[in-house]
């Protein structure tokens, strides 16, 4: 029941315009200055302490998406390795993805590491119901990460 509320209200949200627009062509979830994340550091959901805002004067160009590091040290571990640190699905909700074929914005701190790849997840209020899709995804993540990762192939 909360995955089909969950979905209704995903649609809800991209129908409203209430989500930020999204080329349906765009390879990365990035703002205005082609920022990836608003700015929060890839490496920093990795570390101990979570995710944590990056720093301009920390950047690095990848796949012509602009990276913001909290550390000169994150800076230089994604530039080592970046396939390591990239978000799943090119940062856009991974629940989205799989449920509805669509590249929706994501809260930057609604986040899951597993298997060692970054996933997230939108988080917000729509006509004041929160909706958090981590919560649908974790209830059928096996399922969800397979028709999430066919989806991506084909977007």
């Amino acid at each position: 029941m909360i995955t089909k509320k969950i979905t209704l209200l995903l649609a809800l949200v991209l129908t409203a315009g209430v989500a930020v627009a999204q080329t349906e062509d765009a390879k990365y979830n990035v703002d205005e200055d082609g920022v990836v994340l608003s700015g929060y550091d890839v490496v920093s959901y990795f570390n101990e302490d979570g995710p944590a805002q990056g720093k301009a004067k920390f950047s690095a160009e990848h796949d012509g998406a602009t990276y913001y590091f909290a550390s000169k040290k994150n800076r230089n571990a994604f530039q080592a390795d970046p396939e390591a640190y990239l978000p799943q699905y090119g940062g856009f909700c991974a629940y989205a993805i799989a449920a509805m074929g669509a590249k929706v914005p994501v809260d930057p701190e609604t986040f899951k590491v597993a298997d060692g790849k970054l996933y997230l997840f939108f988080n917000d209020l729509y006509n004041g119901e929160p909706m958090n899709t981590l919560v649908p995804w974790e209830a059928d993540e096996a399922s969800l990460m397979k028709t999430a990762n066919d989806n991506w192939k084909k977007m």
